[in-house]
């Protein structure tokens, strides 16, 4: 929680503090993430009209709710910056602006149809290919995380690490099922249950609930941009499997297999990628 008393009147003056001590763009994306989830805890578990869209993946009133006011809050603030967002049509647009904001009105939308309280919503400010400042809320259970570059990562007036674990066996660990059947049941690790929203499961390894997150071949910017900056601002990392840190705002917005990991064990965790994309490119597709 943000804190043992959110509705006070003094622990929404330290939360907006601790906010404000961010920067303007942090602090403009956490009051933002806020409303939003806000429009969007008015539709949960009161059985929202919900639609699929092309590759098979639903979305809900609540999801376009949220992106209109997202939207409008956020460029009315800032009209310089580009847009991109999961539920906005996409345009050629943001590649020509130096800022864009990166979007998800709710991460997470099958679990959020279902009634679980694992989905968020995920905006992030990216600059020259890079997330600087970024806001994740899970609306649910009133649970906000924010970041800027070179100031850390933030739950309320905490300062969020990373483990500090060093090495791969013991560690606690979380992603695709398929992902973990292709590496083999025989390992020393620990399994989180499965968090469906991308951007939380890759966040947990920012505040130290994880260790390690896997995501597959079919991540985008917006599922991801707001928790990178988290993970990295908290010492952690996110990479590809070459190593290498994401670049975003690209003219397609996806990324191949990633994985997030505390720092000591980073290392490891690449070479357990590379290990899962071997043998996904052994398995015959179904």
């Amino acid at each position: 929680m943000l804190d043992a008393d959110i509705s006070s009147d003094a622990s929404q003056e330290r939360l907006a503090g601790a906010i404000a001590e961010l920067g303007p763009d942090a602090s403009m994306l956490a009051s933002a993430a806020l409303e939003a989830g806000a429009t969007a805890m008015g539709y949960f578990r009161r059985d929202p009209r919900v639609w699929m869209k092309p590759g098979d993946s639903p979305v809900s009133e609540a999801d376009i709710a949220a992106d209109r006011l997202l939207r409008a809050r956020l460029l009315s603030a800032r009209p310089q910056y580009g847009w991109l967002s999961e539920e906005t049509a996409d345009s050629p647009d943001r590649l020509e602006r130096e800022r864009i904001f990166v979007v998800d009105p709710i991460d997470g939308t099958r679990a959020f149809i279902a009634g679980s309280e694992v989905w968020s919503v995920s905006v992030a400010v990216v600059e020259n290919g890079r997330p600087v400042a970024a806001a994740l809320y899970q609306p649910a259970i009133d649970d906000l995380m924010v970041a800027a570059l070179g100031v850390g990562a933030w739950r309320g007036a905490t300062r969020l690490s990373a483990s500090t674990r060093a090495q791969i066996g013991g560690a606690v660990v979380s992603g695709p099922k398929r992902m973990f059947d292709r590496l083999g049941s025989e390992r020393s690790w620990t399994m989180h249950p499965f968090v469906p929203s991308l951007a939380l499961r890759m966040a947990y390894v920012a505040d130290g609930r994880l260790d390690v997150a896997f995501a597959s071949g079919r991540a985008h910017d917006w599922d991801l941009a707001a928790a990178d900056l988290l993970v990295h601002e908290a010492g952690g990392r996110l990479l590809n499997a070459a190593g290498d840190r994401l670049t975003y705002n690209a003219p397609v917005p996806r990324h191949p297999p990633l994985v997030a990991a505390a720092p000591g064990i980073a290392v490891e965790a690449l070479l357990l990628l590379a290990e899962e994309i071997r043998e996904a490119s052994r398995t015959p597709p179904r």
